[in-house]
């Protein structure tokens, strides 16, 4: 199965990417594919990050489906 990966802000900064294809297993899960892209991108996990599954905030409980669109971007705060 292929999912997207978009990355956004420092997460980007970090990958050197905005965009990419992975395979995944059937059944992942949204935790299951950060903690994945976590081992991949170490300095990610200096971060708090937050998800995304199909332009929706996401536990991480979720079952990624073939062609979903999965974001991942760093926490930021104004004021």
């Amino acid at each position: 199965m292929l999912v997207s990966i978009l990355f956004f802000g420092a997460t980007a900064d970090i990958t050197g990417q905005r965009r990419v294809e992975v395979a995944i297993a059937p059944e992942t899960t949204a935790s299951e594919v950060s903690q994945n892209l976590i081992a991949e991108y170490p300095r990610l996990a200096s971060h708090k990050i937050h998800i995304s599954l199909n332009q929706q905030y996401a536990t991480g409980d979720e079952i990624v489906r073939d062609g979903d669109e999965f974001a991942i971007f760093a926490a930021v705060s104004g004021g």
